[in-house]
């Protein structure tokens, strides 16, 4: 059995659910003391406890010092043997998160891995444009599952020009296996290839910029 309860605001223009809202829990969010950032959770303190949120990659890099006033959106997912709090940077992406959840097959971890492949837009168009082959390469989510991801979300999202934001998800993915082939973990790949500024195109000028952002680790 599990339940969930969340807070957020309508989304506008990445995710635009459809026949009902998502946030009816309790919990809108929290503010607090940033104690601790770890690779896939943070620790707030707030109202004297510290308070464990998983998060995704995107949310976590975006967190300011230890010590600095931090704000989430939050998701509490309840099972019959543990409560996990689930915190965003944003409404928009625990929207997004929570519109995977309902999707049969897909867990909270899950729903993390597939927003660590790419930003919302770019998950937004692979979901539009009906490509599962760039959401299999999420940990843990199989081909049928992400055909049932697209099934299930794609009147759901927004996309503008999907067919050239798929193109360059389509050339980081080539990236992607090209550095796990030169000896990098495809996570630091993906992490080096988000750093790159949007503005550069073409294979060669990104997989030379992801070298030099991974060359500064």
């Amino acid at each position: 059995m599990k339940k969930s309860a969340s807070g957020s605001a309508y989304s506008r223009g990445v995710c635009a659910p459809v026949g009902g809202a998502y946030n009816e829990g309790m919990l809108y969010g929290i503010s607090g003391k940033l104690e601790q950032r770890a690779e896939h959770f943070a620790v707030v303190a707030a109202g004297g406890f510290s308070i464990k949120l998983f998060a995704s990659r995107n949310t976590l890099k975006s967190l300011p010092p230890a010590g600095a006033d931090v704000r989430f959106f939050t998701h509490l997912y309840v099972r019959e043997d543990a409560m996990d709090l689930y915190g965003f940077s944003s409404a928009e992406e625990l929207e997004f998160f929570e519109m995977l959840i309902a999707v049969s097959g897909i867990g909270p971890k899950s729903a993390l891995s597939i927003l660590d492949i790419a930003p919302l837009n770019e998950l937004s168009a692979a979901i539009k444009a009906g490509r599962p082959d760039l959401l299999t390469r999420a940990s843990g989510i199989g081909r049928k599952t992400a055909e049932r991801v697209i099934v299930e979300l794609k009147g759901k999202v927004e996309s503008a020009r999907a067919g050239l934001v798929v193109e360059k998800m389509e050339t980081d993915a080539d990236l992607v296996e090209a550095l796990a082939n030169l000896g990098y973990r495809r996570e630091e790949a993906r992490a080096a290839l988000g750093k790159i500024d949007p503005k550069t195109n073409g294979v060669e000028a990104r997989l030379k910029a992801a070298l030099a952002a991974l060359g500064k680790k």
